[in-house]
């Protein structure tokens, strides 16, 4: 990227004058650096901002014990991890273009102004070039839009809407994660061999950004099948007791019941809907079932016997046979003594391609960090061939169709692959209806 380029994207940094002669906040400008807290010293600082408490607080601990491992990686501590397996052979485990590696943390409470205050804590007090982090994708979009006015990186961790890199999309926020619409495209040809396409469905639906386009996603997917959508029911993030949205189901007609819920949300809901004995039941002469659209190994490891046989999807799994999966689950394992769930990896393999970014970039100056990622294909990081494309900032790769263990030997292989889709099968055009609106924008470097 030319000076050029990089001074006129600068324009649009927080604290410049618009055409109308209305400034925007300046609480992030500094005069005194090129970007955004320009690393000076021996060391460059990174944020990791997830929820060690609330509902998705087990995810959210599972991301800081890959983000701990993946800072000593870099910083040649440890096995190297996926950095030996990573197509890009970029990262050396000298930190990031010689600095060492250092990070904070914060609890985002899984609260979309708790976390945006933790982050901003991150980049002003803290001087933070890049944030990761998530479990919520309203918590994802907040901040993501805070490091765009900041003029830093956001690394998506654990995000799922397809708002994130649709209508609320940012050039300075790149998503490694998949999201509902491909678990929608993943599940259907499960769904229809396994169940048929005379079906009825009933949702429960957390209500916010991901549960919406989840919902959505999942609809018209099964729609498309022949299936029949009976009701969809949007519950609070957190409510523990599921139980008043739970009796309707059962006089509703409905044979199968989706539950767009995630982490404590979908081990209570799922619980729940067992104890009332749903899947004992028989409705329209089918046996009734229960899909999990979004699986997590967290979440089937607390869900126990009650997640057999339920069908989901997910970004990734400790299963898989690849040298990057091999390699990460021993480094994870050794460390931690178990397994690393599906968000352990994205919040691993985030943190990974942001050093490499700027390595290949020369700089930590944001517009050369976009740059790096945008159109980037690689490898060897535990799913196979991944795009991250240049228009939304959403990265394509295979995505796995999971179910229920019947006969697990340990709390760990509660869930096993059924399929995994080809990436093919995922993809979309970038102005797909159900990514319509809002714009990617510049760069922007801040300072």
């Amino acid at each position: 990227m030319s000076i050029k380029n990089i001074s006129r994207r600068g324009l649009l940094r927080t604290g410049a004058v618009t055409a109308g002669g209305l400034a925007l906040p300046t609480i992030f400008t500094s005069s005194a650096s090129a970007y955004t807290n320009e690393p000076t010293g021996s060391s460059v600082k990174l944020g990791f901002n997830v929820p060690q408490t609330g509902p998705y607080a087990e995810e959210g601990l599972d991301e800081l014990r890959a983000f701990e491992l993946a800072v000593e990686h870099l910083n040649g501590e440890g096995d190297g991890g996926m950095l030996s397996t990573f197509s890009s052979k970029e990262l050396q485990g000298n930190g990031i273009l010689g600095k060492k590696v250092e990070f904070v943390t914060g609890d985002t409470q899984t609260k979309s102004d708790v976390a945006r205050t933790s982050a901003q804590s991150m980049i002003q007090k803290d001087g933070v070039v890049m944030v990761s982090g998530g479990s919520s994708s309203g918590v994802a979009v907040a901040v993501q839009g805070l490091c765009q006015e900041a003029g830093v990186i956001f690394m998506a961790a654990l995000t799922h809407s397809n708002d994130t890199t649709g209508k609320d999309k940012k050039a300075n926020g790149f998503r490694y994660f998949f999201n509902a619409y491909m678990s929608g495209a993943a599940l259907a040809p499960v769904l229809s061999n396994a169940y048929g396409n005379e079906r009825r469905a009933y949702h429960l639906t957390a209500d916010y950004t991901w549960g919406w386009t989840q919902e959505e996603s999942i609809k018209a997917s099964t729609e498309a099948l022949g299936w029949e959508t009976v009701e969809t029911v949007r519950t609070p993030v957190g409510a523990g007791d599921f139980s008043s949205y739970i009796a309707p189901v059962l006089n509703s007609g409905a044979d199968v019941l989706i539950l767009n819920h995630y982490g404590g949300d979908m081990v209570n809901s799922l619980t729940q809907a067992v104890q009332f004995g749903l899947r004992d039941k028989q409705v329209n002469g089918k046996n009734f079932e229960i899909i999990v659209p979004l699986y997590s190994e967290l979440m089937a490891e607390g869900a126990g016997s009650n997640i057999q046989g339920v069908y989901g999807s997910m970004n990734w799994n400790w299963q898989l046979q690849d040298p990057g999966t091999q390699a990460f689950v021993q480094s994870f394992g050794k460390k931690y003594g178990r397994p690393p769930s599906g968000s352990a990896h994205t919040s691993y393999v985030q943190t990974l391609l942001y050093a490499d970014a700027v390595t290949r970039a020369g700089t930590f100056n944001p517009c050369g960090v976009v740059e790096a990622l945008e159109d980037f294909e690689f490898d060897g990081l535990g799913i196979g061939n991944t795009y991250y494309r240049g228009a939304d900032h959403q990265c394509f790769k295979d995505v796995l169709v999971m179910k229920g263990a019947d006969n697990p030997t340990n709390q760990y292989d509660t869930l096993e692959i059924v399929e995994v889709t080809p990436r093919s099968q995922v993809e979309y055009e970038p102005d797909h209806p159900m990514f319509a609106g809002g714009e990617l924008g510049e760069c922007n470097p801040g300072a």
